[in-house]
C-alpha cells in the first residue's frame, strides 16, 4: 500500500494507528475529562451477545433486516442504503456477523451520550453555521447530501448512545469497575486524528494545539457518506464536551463509487488494485486521477468504467492537454530551435485570451476551496480548451512565411498558456506539470492568482517527453476481462469451500521427546504488510514483526484470507525453519494454521492483547 500511494504521487505526513499507546491515552484521557464535566449517563440496558462465541456484540457486529428500506444487510448503527440511523434492538431478524446465527439479550451497563440534549445547538451550528453566538461557518458550502443527512438524524430526534462497549480490543475505559469494556469505536476513532496530529507535532518539532485548539485554524473532515452523522453529530458533541477543540468548518462526504455496474467489494474480488494499475499501465498515474477526479461522487453515487476511463484518456487528455502542449513546443523547436521567441504587440483575439486565462485562477482557487474538486479539474482544463482554440484560430504554421513576428508572439503566448496548466492543473496532474516545468526550466510552488509570466525571451526549452498515450481497445479488453475472471474465480473459490465434503479426523502423530519439541522456536508475530504472490493463487507474501526484527514468510492462505484482512493479525511463528524460496520470494519462517474438517484454515492466535510480538510459545 505504502508503495501504490508513492507510484500515485500520493504522500502523507505521517502514518499512524489506533493502536498505538499515544493514542489509548489520548482517548481515556478524552473520556475521563467528559466524565468529569457530566457528560455522560451511566445506564443497564439488555444488549446482543453471541453465545456461540460467547461475546457481546458492537454494531457493526449485528446485521438485519432495515425496518425503513427492508435492506437485508443493514447495521446495527446504521443502513447504508437508505442512510437511516439505527440501534441494534431495531433490526428485524437480526444476525451475528461472527456465527451468522441470532443473537440473544443479555443485561449490561454502560455509559451513555445523551445526544438528545445537544439537538438545538447542532441543528443551529449545522444550518446556520453559528457556534456559540459566533460566527463558525458557511453553511452553504455544505454538500445537500451531508445537511440533509443530519437533519434527519436530528429532526428524527437524537437519543442516547453507549459510548463503551463489551469487547476484549480495543481502549480500555480507564475506570476500576469497568473491567472487560472498552471505548465505542466512534468515540475513540475520531481522536484518533487528535493523537495523529500529537505524534507528528512531535517528530516536527510543532505544536499540535495549533491545529486543535486555535480559533484561526479551519478543520476540514474528508470521509464518505456512511460515516456523516459520526462526524457531524457524536465527534462534534465529544469535542464540545470536552471543551477547547476546534469543530470542523466542513465536512464534504462523498457518495460511493462503483465499479462496471456493481458496488466495489474487495472481498468478491470487484476491484481494481492500484499496485496491479500502476504496474500494468507504467507511468500512468496521472491518467487514473484526472479520471477519478472527473468521476468523484461528489454529489452522487458515480461509476468507474473501464471504457469511460478510455474515453476520457483519450479525447480529453490526448486529444485536448497532450495536444495543446506538444504543438506549442513543438513549433517553437521547430521555428527557433527550442528558444522563447519575443511576446510583440497584442492583437484583439490575443486579449481576450488572456483576459479569458486570467479569469481561471480565483475559479478555481474557489471551487477547490469550496471541495468541488470535479469542477475544479474542469475549469483548470480550460486552459488547454483556450490554447487549442487559440491556436486553431490564429494558425501559426500558415502565418510563419508571411509574418514571423506575429508568430512570436502567438507561440511566446502559446507557451505562456503551457506554464500556467503547469500552475494551475499541478493538483490534479502533479507527473505531467512537473514534466512541463521541466521543459520550461521553471519551478513554481505558490498559487498566484494574478498571473505574471515567468518566460524570458531567448531562454531554451526542451521538448517534453509525450505527455500522454492512446489507451487502445485491446488494453482495456483485457482489464475488464481480468475483473470478471478474479470475480468469478472467487465465487468459485467459495461454492468449492461451501461443498466440500469434510476431511477424515487425522489420527495422531507418533509421540515425540520433549527436547524435540523445544528445538522449535515458536513466537508471537505481527502481520505489518501483505500482498498476494505473481501467478500463485495459494500464497501471500507476508511481512511479519516478531519483537526483534520483521520476517519475510510465504504462507499458503490466499484462498481463506485476502492481503487487506491479515494486516494487524497476532499469529504464531515458527523462526527456526531454513529459509527458502517459494515462487521467487525468500520465505524465513512459517505461520501455525488450524484446519478443521472441511480444510478451511484459521490463524492460531493468542487471546490477550497483552502479549507482544517476539513473545514465546511455549
Amino acid at each position: 500500500n505504502k508503495k501504490a500511494f508513492a507510484d500515485f504521487g500520493i504522500d502523507f505526513d505521517i502514518y499512524h494507528r489506533t493502536s498505538d499507546a499515544l493514542h489509548h491515552r489520548t482517548s481515556q484521557e478524552f473520556f475521563t475529562e467528559l466524565l468529569k464535566n457530566g457528560s455522560f449517563e451511566k445506564q443497564e440496558s439488555e444488549q446482543y451477545f453471541d453465545e456461540e462465541h460467547q461475546q457481546f456484540l458492537a454494531d457493526r457486529y449485528i446485521m438485519g433486516t432495515c425496518p425503513k428500506c427492508g435492506n437485508e444487510n443493514a447495521y446495527g448503527d446504521q443502513c447504508e442504503k437508505c442512510g437511516v440511523s439505527l440501534s441494534p434492538n431495531e433490526l428485524i431478524k437480526p444476525r451475528s456477523v461472527l456465527s451468522g446465527k441470532s443473537p440473544v439479550l443479555k443485561n449490561t451497563s454502560h455509559w451513555y451520550l445523551p445526544m438528545q440534549k445537544h439537538e438545538s445547538w447542532l441543528k443551529t451550528w449545522i444550518t446556520e453555521g453559528t457556534l456559540l453566538n459566533k460566527h463558525h461557518h458557511n453553511p452553504e458550502t455544505w454538500r445537500k447530501q451531508v445537511l440533509g443527512q443530519c437533519l434527519s438524524w436530528i429532526d428524527g430526534g437524537l437519543g442516547p448512545r453507549a459510548m463503551t462497549r463489551d469487547l476484549d480490543w480495543g481502549v480500555k475505559v480507564p475506570l476500576p469497575d469497568a473491567e472487560g469494556k472498552v471505548l465505542y469505536v466512534w468515540l475513540d476513532a475520531p481522536i484518533g486524528y487528535i493523537s495523529a496530529t500529537k505524534a507528528w507535532a512531535e517528530t516536527v518539532g510543532k505544536n499540535w494545539k495549533d491545529y486543535w485548539q486555535n480559533d484561526e485554524t479551519a478543520l476540514t473532515h474528508f470521509i464518505a457518506k456512511d460515516n456523516i452523522v459520526f462526524h457531524c453529530i457524536i465527534f462534534p458533541i465529544i469535542l464540545k464536551e470536552h471543551g477547547g477543540y476546534n469543530l470542523p468548518v466542513n465536512v464534504p462526504a462523498n457518495e460511493f463509487l462503483n465499479l462496471e455496474g456493481d458496488k466495489i467489494s474487495t472481498s468478491r474480488e470487484w476491484a481494481v488494485w492500484l499496485h496491479e494499475y500502476m504496474a500494468e499501465f507504467n507511468g500512468k498515474s496521472d491518467e487514473l486521477r484526472y479520471v477519478l477526479s472527473s468521476i468523484a461522487p461528489e454529489t452522487k453515487d458515480s461509476e468507474f468504467t473501464w471504457k469511460d476511463y478510455q474515453a476520457r484518456v483519450n479525447n480529453e487528455l490526448v486529444a485536448i492537454l497532450g495536444n495543446f502542449v506538444n504543438r506549442a513546443f513543438v513549433l517553437v523547436n521547430k521555428y527557433y530551435e527550442g528558444k522563447i521567441p519575443n511576446r510583440g504587440n497584442l492583437e484583439q483575439i490575443d486579449e481576450d485570451m488572456l483576459q479569458q486565462c486570467d479569469a481561471l485562477p480565483a475559479q478555481i482557487a474557489e471551487k477547490l476551496d469550496a471541495c468541488r474538486f470535479r469542477d475544479a479539474q474542469t475549469l483548470a482544463m480550460q486552459l488547454a480548451r483556450i490554447g487549442n482554440k487559440y491556436l486553431a484560430e490564429t494558425e501559426p504554421w500558415k502565418l510563419q512565411k508571411t509574418n514571423p513576428e506575429r508568430v512570436e508572439t502567438i507561440l511566446n503566448i502559446a507557451l505562456d498558456i503551457s506554464a500556467r496548466i503547469a500552475v494551475y492543473l499541478k493538483p490534479f496532474l502533479p507527473v505531467t506539470c512537473k514534466k512541463i516545468e521541466e521543459a520550461l526550466s521553471l519551478n513554481i510552488s505558490h498559487w498566484p492568482l494574478d498571473w505574471t509570466s515567468p518566460l524570458k525571451s531567448g531562454s531554451t526549452i526542451l521538448q517534453p517527453a509525450l505527455l500522454f498515450e492512446k489507451v487502445e481497445d485491446a488494453a482495456i479488453d483485457a482489464q475488464i476481462a481480468k475483473l470478471k475472471e478474479k470475480s468469478e474465480q472467487k465465487k468459485r473459490e467459495a461454492e468449492q469451500q461451501k461443498n466440500a465434503e469434510p476431511k477424515e479426523p487425522k489420527t495422531v502423530k507418533s509421540n515425540i521427546q520433549f527436547e524435540q519439541f523445544s528445538a522449535l522456536d515458536i513466537r508471537v508475530g505481527k502481520i505489518i504488510a501483505a500482498e498476494r504472490v505473481p501467478k500463485a493463487d495459494k500464497l501471500l507474501h507476508l511481512t511479519v514483526d516478531v519483537g526483534h526484527e520483521t520476517r519475510s514468510i510465504v504462507s499458503g492462505i490466499a484462498q481463506y484470507y485476502s492481503p487487506e484482512e491479515v494486516i494487524d493479525k497476532k499469529v504464531s511463528v515458527l523462526l527456526n525453519l531454513e529459509p527458502r524460496k517459494l515462487r521467487g520470494v525468500l520465505s524465513e519462517g512459517m505461520i501455525l494454521m488450524a484446519e478443521n474438517a472441511a480444510g478451511k484454515l484459521s490463524f492460531v492466535s493468542p487471546e490477550s492483547d497483552d502479549i507482544e510480538s517476539g513473545s514465546e510459545i511455549r
